[in-house]
């Protein structure tokens, strides 16, 4: 599994992303847009994910566009995942854009490990994912999500849900109590992901750090 590494290896905070080739093409303006909206030191973890549709899915499902299957590898990529994440000194956030970010939220069922999702643009039209969500327990406090205004205005039908999906998820995680928010940006699935990917973590490590920091205080 290949690692890149941007930002402050020695920080506190530590961001860990399942990319793409694309995605590694826009890292560096990612990080610059997470430095600008936030005024926290961080580090950020690239991790090459080899087959994107098998080892990012939580489980099996037909292929909704082209001709690649959804696998069930996201449980063997959260064991090497969580590898990286040892250093009981350092806070760790996980994140990701369209099906890294629907990992990222299915690992937040598996293990109590991040402080927070930033799942920008997630795939939860994933057959079934809803329904998961509401019949088991989040173990992550923080959740940001966001959606394309255009996303779920496609032909697809399967994919035309995610719209219905991502709202559904969100109204229930914020009955179960979470620290949650929904974030509507201009355009379709394709657009700036790397900026919608930053806008996720920079939101969790603001909004995390102030409610932590309100808790502290009473």
């Amino acid at each position: 599994m290949v690692t890149y590494e941007y930002g402050n290896p020695h920080a506190v905070i530590t961001l860990v992303q399942p990319v793409d080739d694309h995605d590694i093409a826009g890292m560096d303006a990612e990080v610059a847009e997470i430095q600008r909206l936030s005024d926290k030191d961080f580090r950020l973890l690239a991790v090459k994910v080899d087959s994107w549709n098998h080892d990012l899915s939580p489980w099996p499902s037909p292929a909704v566009f082209g001709k690649d299957d959804f696998g069930d590898g996201a449980g063997e990529l959260l064991t090497a995942i969580l590898k990286l994440c040892q250093d009981k000194s350092k806070i760790y956030y996980l994140g990701g854009y369209s099906l890294a970010a629907l990992f990222s939220l299915w690992a937040a069922y598996q293990t109590d490990k991040f402080a927070g999702i930033a799942a920008a643009s997630p795939s939860m039209w994933f057959p079934g994912f809803v329904d998961y969500m509401k019949s088991n327990a989040i173990q992550c406090p923080n959740v940001y999500l966001s959606l394309g205004d255009k996303e779920e205005k496609t032909k697809n039908a399967v994919m035309a849900s995610v719209g219905d999906c991502i709202r559904d998820g969100c109204a229930w995680l914020k009955e179960q109590g979470l620290n949650c928010t929904l974030a509507w940006n201009t355009g379709g699935h394709f657009k700036e992901p790397e900026i919608r990917t930053a806008r996720a973590f920079a939101w969790l490590i603001s909004s995390a750090a102030l409610k932590a920091d309100k808790n502290s205080h009473g």
